[in-house]
């Protein structure tokens, strides 16, 4: 089975949650939506993780300039690390923005 992404899981979740909210679901069928809205709900929650962590990865250097760092993504996760080459900036520094991004 391929993996799940995380906006697919998010969407499926939310439709659950609709589902759910308009009350006129069986019991059983409730408590089935309700475990895969659980399963769902973790799968978003782990690949929030694994985005937070590619982030926190980004470190500044002795000049305080934010330094991107090889990712290596956890065991259960299964991706491969990808090399971004746009520029990082911190939040204080506009220099890079286009007209267009302001």
């Amino acid at each position: 089975m391929p993996k799940e992404r995380f906006e697919d899981a998010l969407s499926k979740l939310e439709k659950i949650v609709a589902k759910l909210e308009e009350g006129d679901v069986l019991l059983e069928e409730s408590l089935k939506l309700f475990e895969e809205g659980i399963r769902l709900s973790r799968l978003c929650n782990q690949k929030l993780d694994e985005a937070e962590k590619k982030v926190e990865i980004l470190l500044k250097n002795k000049e305080g300039v934010l330094k991107p760092q090889p990712f290596v993504p956890s065991m259960s996760s299964g991706q491969v690390p990808s090399v971004n080459s746009g520029q990082v900036q911190s939040a204080g520094s506009r220099e890079n923005v286009s007209e267009e991004e302001e």
